[in-house]
């Protein structure tokens, strides 16, 4: 069965996921997550692509990003997939595949989702046990956005800086809600629409995709 083409318009948000083959480890150490981190900041910037959102975790990492030109998504994730599997390959004296196939992505709705999966990214290290609080976690844009953290890479998204006018009291707002329970349903549509590759967002949304793209 031929692979579904992937979808990546410029302008238009995406999340991406992409995992560790088998769910292996892809990040030993702090030194491999700052080496994917640089790799990442240096071809985003090759490519195009704002990064408003990441979270690297032990298996996997999670992107929320805006494409600025026509297919640039593919191009960023395959740069930083082969140059980090090299380096990660060498470092460890290891041969094979390091990522489990394609990345996952989906187009993501900005009214009233994109924040949404904003915070899904950020809560990751918690709801994985790995930190008490999402601050605590080096590897994510949570403490950019809830203390104005700087970070190369990251292009806050107008979503996010319409939370506020003020710069203060947005990341006051910001700590607010990502620290409030997320809608029902919202992470689990949050996880299919990555993972299936269908739009994240309302029905209206859904529809004008499909007019524009076709079926998912």
């Amino acid at each position: 069965m031929p692979r579904r083409p992937r979808i990546c318009p410029a302008g238009m948000p995406q999340h991406v996921i992409q995992r560790g083959n088998n769910r292996q480890e892809c990040f030993q150490d702090l030194a491999d997550r700052a080496t994917y981190a640089t790799y990442l900041s240096r071809y985003q910037r090759e490519f195009q692509v704002d990064i408003h959102a990441w979270v690297l975790m032990s298996n996997h990492t999670h992107l929320l990003v805006t494409p600025n030109v026509d297919g640039a998504l593919s191009s960023l994730m395959k740069a930083v997939g082969q140059r980090y599997a090299q380096y990660y390959n060498h470092k460890y004296d290891r041969t094979g595949t390091l990522w489990e196939g394609r990345f996952k992505s989906c187009l993501v709705d900005t009214d009233q989702y994109f924040l949404q999966c904003q915070r899904y990214i950020e809560l990751n290290p918690v709801k994985a046990g790995m930190v008490e609080y999402a601050g605590d976690y080096q590897w994510s844009s949570y403490n950019c956005h809830a203390y104005g953290m700087r970070s190369g890479m990251h292009t806050p998204h107008d979503c996010y800086l319409n939370f506020q006018p003020d710069a203060e009291r947005r990341f006051i707002s910001y700590r607010s809600f990502v620290a409030s329970p997320s809608p029902d349903g919202m992470d689990e549509q949050i996880h299919y629409a990555a993972i299936s590759g269908k739009p994240l967002g309302s029905e209206k949304f859904r529809e004008r995709i499909k007019a524009k793209f076709g079926d998912f």
